[in-house]
């Protein structure tokens, strides 16, 4: 573990790196991790964006988004994961680690989420503590990753389209969960003003709406929409 990410309440660190597989097999467990990680999530969304506004005073809306979705995403989150030893340290069921949960990115990701979230709890809501934690992991990331990332976003490109042509409202996506707890799939829509534009599917959350925002980009071209 980091060794600045040290917590007051274990008990709160240990439902961190809970994921349902495991509770679902130990029952007495207590809760699992996804509440932190809705946390923890809006959290890095909040602290990237500030980081990013503060360091690029010459970038728009526009690029300043796409990075701070390519800082974000989840194979840079799986890797801060892995750099603050969370990966062996996720308490998993069975048959996520049969699967390979160990090395699943959508679980590195999502556990890194869930142990920001609560260490932003343990820290009596300061987000200055949690500033001290991810600023010198967004710093460790090499800018022409980052530019590269950006330059490919679906979910980014799509919704300039549609505030460019359509409305200055994003899009919405909605998403829906099915299978099992340890391999999960997602199916999402991508609305605009009620009317779905695209929809996809993935292994998580985040992986259903980029390709639904790939799918509706692709419906986009074939109507001669965009180029």
């Amino acid at each position: 573990m980091h060794k600045v990410l040290i917590f007051h309440d274990e008990k709160l660190l240990r439902q961190a790196l809970t994921h349902r597989s495991y509770v679902n097999e130990h029952p007495g467990e207590g809760e699992h991790n996804e509440r932190l990680e809705f946390l923890g999530d809006a959290i890095l969304n909040f602290l990237s964006g500030k980081y990013l506004y503060e360091k690029h005073a010459e970038k728009g809306e526009d690029e300043l988004t796409r990075r701070r979705s390519a800082l974000v995403d989840e194979k840079q989150l799986a890797k801060f994961a892995i750099e603050v030893g969370l990966d062996f340290r996720m308490r998993l069921g069975q048959g996520a680690i049969r699967d390979g949960g160990y090395q699943n990115p959508n679980l590195l990701s999502s556990t890194f989420e869930a142990v920001i979230g609560a260490y932003y709890l343990d820290n009596k809501s300061d987000i200055e503590e949690v500033r001290k934690i991810v600023e010198p992991l967004f710093n460790s990331v090499p800018e022409n990753i980052v530019v590269s990332r950006s330059n490919v976003d679906s979910k980014n490109r799509f919704q300039e389209w549609v505030q460019r042509n359509l409305t200055p409202n994003p899009p919405k996506y909605f998403t829906e969960q099915s299978g099992p707890s340890h391999a999960p799939q997602f199916i999402a829509k991508v609305l605009v003003d009620e009317k779905i534009y695209g929809e996809g599917q993935g292994g998580n959350k985040k992986e259903a709406e980029k390709a639904a925002a790939e799918d509706a980009l692709a419906e986009l071209k074939k109507q001669g929409l965009l180029l």
